[in-house]
């Protein structure tokens, strides 16, 4: 079963903030090449019933962002059931978005929307993306596509 977590607005990252911060990770949407690296996602909660293969939607700053393919799961459970969920992503991230707004949440949710009303996102990096006007999020859009860091 899909999955649909939330990048924290405040998630940091090689100096960034939020949205730009989790972009400059790597193996995001778009990238024409894998990097080869695994990237973790953790938080808190019940052990999800998703698979390897299966989709791990990415919500930051009250969009929908797209999503990749799970690797792995691991659960650390306490003995009330609950516990450290870690999702694990390499490339093959999908860009797609929804006409609805999505508010953050903690944790981990199910999907809850049908795959046939996904839209392809291409400006997924710069749209709506909060304190950061619409050039300069292209420019660091462009900078984070470019392996050379855009020079």
């Amino acid at each position: 079963m899909d999955v649909v977590i939330t990048v924290p607005q405040n998630f940091r990252f090689a100096g960034l903030r939020g949205l730009t911060a989790w972009c400059a990770e790597g193996d995001c949407a778009g990238e024409a090449q894998d990097s080869g690296e695994m990237w973790v996602y953790n938080t808190w909660g019940p052990k999800p019933g998703i698979q390897a293969g299966e989709r791990v939607y990415v919500v930051c700053e009250d969009r929908l962002r797209g999503y990749a393919p799970l690797v792995e799961l691991d659960f650390h459970a306490n003995r009330t059931g609950q516990g450290r969920v870690i999702f694990v992503r390499q490339g093959g991230a999908q860009a797609v978005t929804l006409s609805e707004r999505i508010t953050g949440f903690r944790g981990w949710r199910y999907r809850w929307w049908k795959r046939e009303d996904e839209i392809p996102f291409p400006e997924w990096r710069t749209e709506d993306v909060r304190g950061q006007s619409k050039r300069r999020g292209k420019e660091l859009g462009q900078m984070l596509l470019l392996p050379d860091g855009g020079a």
